[in-house]
């Protein structure tokens, strides 16, 4: 009896022994957790690695943006230019066929005002200078006031660029661009090629060649 009462009081000092052992058992995986702990160590070297490269990459970026927009720069630079130039040249074109309007806009009035001042001529041509040396002062004073008609219509169409041209009096060489060769015959002491007789007078606008002159052309050969 008293041995049964012995070992059932040192039952319970036995446990704690026990508990303790399983205790130390389950507090030996905390030693894994500094195992694992270099991790967060290799991570943070990889963090830093990639801070240092972010500022690489961030002024790559900047370099690549600040070259795209240089050339962008020089893109409108250019076009700008090319729009400026085809403006000036519009401008001088439009300038150009304005005033080529506004000289040439009494083309065909003049055309017709032309035959009128012919008629003018050949009556004063149809005068022997004879005739009027003599005692018909009727005649003398029409043939005057004719020849002044023609003077002022003359220098009035003179001042809107319409000018009348006579090539015989200059002796001109003949020009199929302002003369018109109506016939060609030999004149002793001339030069082929020369004008000695006009038909009827050619007329320029604004130094263009509005009518040409029909003239007679000198050949000799």
């Amino acid at each position: 009896m008293f041995q049964r009462a012995l070992l059932r009081a040192s039952r319970p000092a036995v446990a704690p022994s026990r508990q303790r052992v399983a205790s130390t058992r389950a507090a030996a995986p905390a030693v894994r957790w500094y195992s694992d702990a270099a991790a967060p160590a290799a991570n943070a070297g990889e963090a830093a690695d990639k801070n240092e490269d972010a500022p690489k990459d961030e002024a790559a970026q900047c370099k690549e943006q600040m070259e795209k927009k240089d050339r962008e720069i020089v893109e409108l630079k250019d076009k700008y230019l090319r729009s400026v130039a085809d403006f000036r040249n519009l401008q001088e074109r439009t300038a150009r066929e304005t005033k080529a309007a506004k000289d040439f806009a009494i083309q065909r009035f003049a055309r017709d005002l032309v035959e009128s001042v012919d008629n003018l001529d050949r009556a004063l041509s149809t005068v022997a200078p004879e005739k009027l040396k003599g005692d018909n002062q009727d005649l003398t004073a029409l043939h005057e006031g004719v020849k002044m008609t023609d003077g002022i219509l003359i220098n009035t169409l003179k001042k809107h660029g319409l000018e009348r041209f006579d090539p015989a009096e200059a002796s001109e060489k003949f020009d199929p661009n302002v003369h018109e060769a109506v016939f060609m015959a030999p004149q002793p002491g001339k030069e082929d090629g020369t004008v000695f007789f006009t038909q009827q007078k050619g007329f320029y606008l604004n130094g263009r060649v509005l009518r040409p002159a029909k003239v007679g052309v000198v050949k000799n050969a």
